[in-house]
């Protein structure tokens, strides 16, 4: 098993940062690392995923839905070929700190017999991307909140 965790403080409410986490139709104009999802933000669903990790080729994989709590917690479980090779349940968690601040969370866990040949991978690239995720997050959502305001 591997872990990558990483978070980062916004400012702006956590329904903000929600509708722009599962606004998956403007991912191409600010995520750099998820940089195009479709499908269903529902539990059960299958979605279509396709990152970018920094200095590397594009991957699309199919993940399925396993939780979503609006405002608070988006799960989602992919798979390399078939279960058990390399697998990864990717989380969002969303946490409300004030009214206009809110805690992210983005970490995923990856379980199977093919990951300790990836480790160093995810540890650069992979944590890499989700950094430059959260921080284009927090540019976007702060940016929104801010027009709201106007």
């Amino acid at each position: 098993m591997k872990e990558i965790y990483t978070e980062i403080e916004i400012q702006a409410p956590d329904h903000q940062v929600w509708k722009i986490l599962t606004d998956f139709d403007n991912f191409p104009t600010w995520n750099p690392f998820i940089r195009r999802v479709s499908g269903e933000v529902r539990e059960g669903s299958h979605l279509e995923v396709q990152i970018q990790p920094p200095g590397k080729n594009e991957i699309t994989f199919k993940p399925k839905v396993l939780r979503v709590m609006p405002n608070r917690e988006l799960r989602w479980l992919g798979h390399f070929i078939i279960p058990g090779l390399f697998d990864g349940e990717h989380i969002f968690l969303i946490q409300s700190l004030t009214i206009n601040r809110t805690h992210f969370i983005q970490r995923e866990i990856f379980r199977g017999i093919l990951v300790p040949f990836f480790t160093r991978q995810l540890e650069t690239n992979t944590c890499q991307g989700f950094a430059e995720m959260n921080r284009a997050l927090k540019m976007r959502s702060e940016q929104s909140e801010s027009t709201e305001k106007v």
